[in-house]
């Protein structure tokens, strides 16, 4: 089954678009039900194929109107509602140009939107949302489409992220040592798998969010981020400021936990600026640098963690890479998707996005309350039919043990 997932995060910087084809016991992830019971009978692994895979840059005015969206102001309805029109229409060209390049049809599209709320009172998210209206896409390209991913585990009482726990944990299967695979968008995000543990998956704190403040005043706009981690290597971090931003306590809350440029905003970063006047931009951008490499480190220390697994835009960034690893200490080996599986960095949630939906169009769960919190597991998201009836087929009887990443020459 080929599957077009999409993934717009809290940077806000572009859309990633992955064609991935799913292989289930040598069959189009529908196979199942051919009458053969074996492929029915028990867990079984997943195979998927990366046909294509790319990141989309916003036009400039979209993206400045997502990142007023992202800031904690009011702002109008018409606002909200123009973004969720035009990024799903942005979002329907992404994918029919990649179909039309690569000559393959997607027979489902999922659509993550843009979250522009994740409201959370004493530690329970109590809304989610996620604009990017899917029927722009099912119009354009004719394909169902499944949106809307996180609200129903937020209403089974769950965080409703971080989600990638399922894909981290079918990626890894069973590991000898703590092992965290940790994701480095505006946020970022782990999945602790351990021996004899179930797998854990929480918000460490930002990863670009408040870097990516400071270098659009740093460059007077002419940069969204830190390029190549240019801007921190200038800088000296501040070691009081540092620890000012550490005492922040959702820092010391136990997971499953969740955040999001709720918290991580502007007005937050300003609040400790401005009482630290003195202090250059550069040494800013360096000490909210090393409070990204300090809070992946201080979570990693904490859950015993000997390997890290990095995918995200961070991953780009070498002065952060280098306090990260400087951080973690010499026993602890940072390694990438990449390497450990052959996924792209730039690829791993829009992958995310297609697994949920083959989850989902089979009728399996995408979330597990140890990884969200939620009370149960749930099947995620909404569909959109395309041109022609909504069909499902039989849902399977249980949810496969391992994904594995095939070379794309691989059959």
């Amino acid at each position: 089954m080929i599957i077009a997932g999409l993934m717009t995060g809290t940077s806000a910087d572009a859309l990633d678009v992955v064609l991935a084809e799913f292989i289930h016991d040598g069959g189009d992830g529908n196979s199942s039900h051919d009458g053969n019971d074996s492929q029915t009978a028990g867990p079984s692994e997943l195979r998927v194929r990366i046909i294509a895979s790319r990141e989309v840059e916003f036009d400039q005015q979209l993206r400045r109107d997502i990142l007023r969206l992202l800031e904690p102001a009011d702002v109008p309805l018409s606002l909200v509602s123009g973004v969720d029109a035009r990024l799903g229409r942005f979002c329907a060209q992404a994918v029919n140009d990649l179909c039309t390049e690569t000559g393959v049809e997607a027979e489902l599209v999922v659509s993550h939107g843009q979250t522009v709320r994740h409201d959370i009172t004493d530690g329970t998210v109590t809304s989610t949302l996620q604009i990017g209206q899917p029927a722009w896409i099912a119009e354009a390209t004719g394909a169902p489409v499944l949106s809307d991913v996180r609200a129903r585990d937020v209403a089974a009482g769950g965080q409703g992220a971080p989600l990638v726990g399922i894909l981290d944990s079918l990626l890894v299967g069973d590991v000898e040592t703590a092992t965290a695979v940790l994701n480095l968008g505006g946020i970022a995000n782990m999945t602790v798998l351990a021996p004899e543990h179930a797998p854990l998956a929480f918000d460490t704190g930002p990863a670009n969010a408040l870097i990516d403040i400071l270098a659009r005043r740093i460059t007077k706009g002419e940069a969204d981020f830190d390029r190549d981690g240019e801007l921190a290597a200038r800088g000296r971090v501040d070691e009081e400021l540092l620890e000012q931003l550490l005492a922040d306590p959702y820092y010391r809350l136990p997971a499953p936990k969740s955040t999001g440029k709720e918290l991580f905003h502007a007005d937050y970063l300003d609040g400790f600026l401005s009482a630290r006047t003195h202090l250059g931009e550069h040494d800013a951008i360096a000490t909210v640098t090393a409070l990204t490499a300090r809070t992946v480190a201080d979570a990693c220390h904490a859950h015993g963690v000997t390997t890290v697994i990095a995918s995200g835009g961070g991953t780009r960034n070498p002065t952060l890479l280098g306090q990260m690893a400087s951080e973690l200490g010499p026993g602890i080996t940072l390694t990438s998707t990449d390497q450990a599986f052959g996924l792209p960095e730039g690829a791993k949630e829009a992958l995310l996005m297609a697994l949920l939906g083959w989850l989902t169009w089979n009728g399996l769960a995408g979330t597990e309350p140890n990884l969200t919190g939620a009370a149960h597991p749930s099947i995620a998201g909404r569909l959109s039919p395309g041109h022609g009836p909504l069909t499902l087929p039989e849902p399977l009887a249980a949810r496969p043990t391992r994904l594995r990443i095939l070379d794309r020459r691989d059959h």
